[in-house]
């Protein structure tokens, strides 16, 4: 559900869609886990919280990736891991370990995909 479309769709167009995604993860033993993508720059959004609150109420494991960590500086993106690791530790279905990735530099990648292969194997 990239951007999840949320922002600009009318409320019942939304109140169908969380209808479907529930539908959706709901008993899928198959699913391993899920990946959040979370915007580094702008850390957890309200509809990140929703979203992971709709992956608690399903039981589906779920494990947040921080993106464009080459954005901001340092600093502030240890702000931002220690802010999010903070929301997700009060998650029962969030996977303890967040990523930190960057797609111009390559940083994280190695370790996401470590986490896909883990979820995809166990």
């Amino acid at each position: 559900m990239p951007g999840y479309g949320f922002a600009e769709a009318p409320k019942d167009l939304v109140k169908r869609w969380r209808f479907l995604v529930n539908d959706f993860l709901r008993g899928r033993a198959v699913l391993r886990r899920a990946f959040v993508l979370v915007d580094s720059r702008h850390g957890l959004k309200p509809v990140d919280l929703e979203i992971m609150d709709m992956l608690d109420s399903a039981a589906v494991n779920y494990q947040l990736v921080l993106t464009k960590a080459d954005k901001i500086k340092p600093t502030e993106l240890a702000v931002v891991l220690e802010q999010t690791t903070a929301e997700s530790a009060k998650h029962a279905a969030a996977h303890p370990q967040l990523i930190a990735t960057s797609s111009e530099t390559g940083s994280g990648i190695t370790e996401l995909r470590a986490a896909i292969l883990e979820a995809a194997t166990s």
